[in-house]
């Protein structure tokens, strides 16, 4: 099969153990980024199963009209860049492993790396530093606060673990079900979100981003905060309602932000908001992106194409493809 493989930044892919796995296979990959319909249908012009890492590119109803050849999307976790319905039309499967049984450690330790910069301010010390000056600030300690878990899933789960480590309460709020095993594990189920949101010192989010949960954190709920609490998102800048973050933070309610996700990524150029804002922590959405993490990915996504490659086709998102045209 001619496969294409977008957005490897840093040709990482190739480096991998999981890469032998497209070993009899024609590989290109592409480490820029581009989105430009046209520029994007030149490159895929032979595919016929393309790699995506993440939501680092869209694949519209434009695009695929373009790629007659297109068999298969192989990647992993959830798919909203992904025009699933324009891909079945046009007999493309779409496989993304949804990895339930795999907590991504690498994506919880990034989480907690935010909070102890946030915290200590870390970022700001280390470039005044640089810049010739001594201490700029004192910071505050984790031990005794209360740390919020919005969203008690695979990644929360071990976020919560890290705080209660710390020596830090954890307070959960989720759906009822996913409560309900918090409570089970050993955390405080708050009793309300509007209680979670002025009773945590550190609130981190841990959703996925689907029409339920786009938006669920709110103006109002972020002014709920304490003015020394900090919120950390490593999860996707669509789960809090547009612009209301910056809005906030301008406001003093919650007083630190840390991120590692944007509205629209890369961010290019110091091009955003929050980079401009002494009070934000920013990363360019690291929390997936190392080596060990990257096998796990790449050995789903790779196995995935080899499952198409034998007839066997797995984790499809669009099974319509599948069955026989009338």
């Amino acid at each position: 099969m001619k496969i294409a493989i977008l957005d490897d930044y840093f040709d990482t892919l190739r480096t991998l153990e999981c890469f032998a796995k497209l070993a009899g296979h024609e590989v290109r990959i592409w480490n820029d980024h581009v989105q430009d319909t046209g520029a994007l249908a030149a490159r895929l012009e032979d595919a016929e199963a393309v790699v995506l890492i993440r939501e680092r590119t869209k694949i519209t109803a434009p695009l695929l009209e373009r790629l007659p050849r297109l068999k298969l999307i192989s990647q992993r976790s959830v798919y909203p860049h992904i025009d699933v319905e324009a891909c079945t039309r046009r007999d493309v499967i779409v496989s993304s492993s949804q990895h339930a049984g795999t907590p991504s450690y690498a994506a919880a330790e990034l989480t907690w790396a935010l909070v102890l910069a946030a915290m200590r301010e870390l970022p700001q010390q280390m470039a005044a530093l640089k810049a010739g000056t001594w201490q700029i600030g004192v910071g505050r300690t984790l031990r005794g606060k209360m740390l919020g878990i919005h969203g008690y899933g695979r990644i929360g789960e071990v976020v919560a673990g890290y705080g209660k480590a710390f020596g830090m309460g954890v307070q959960v709020w989720a759906r009822e079900p996913a409560r309900r095993k918090a409570a089970a594990d050993g955390y405080t189920a708050a009793r309300s979100k509007e209680a979670f949101y002025e009773e945590c010192d550190v609130i981190s989010l841990h959703m996925r981003l689907v029409d339920a949960t786009r938006g669920i954190v709110g103006a109002a709920d972020l002014a709920r905060m304490k003015p020394t609490a900090l919120l950390v998102n490593t999860s996707r800048s669509g789960l809090i309602e547009k612009g209301a973050l910056e809005q906030a933070l301008s406001s003093g309610r919650p007083g630190m932000a840390a991120v590692d996700v944007y509205d629209e990524e890369p961010v290019r150029n110091g091009d955003h908001p929050l980079l401009r804002m002494p009070n934000v922590v920013c990363t360019p959405h690291l929390g997936y992106v190392t080596r060990d993490e990257y096998e796990i990915q790449f050995t789903d996504i790779f196995d995935q194409i080899l499952a198409y490659a034998a007839g066997k086709p797995i984790n499809v998102v669009n099974p319509q493809v599948l069955k026989p045209r009338e």
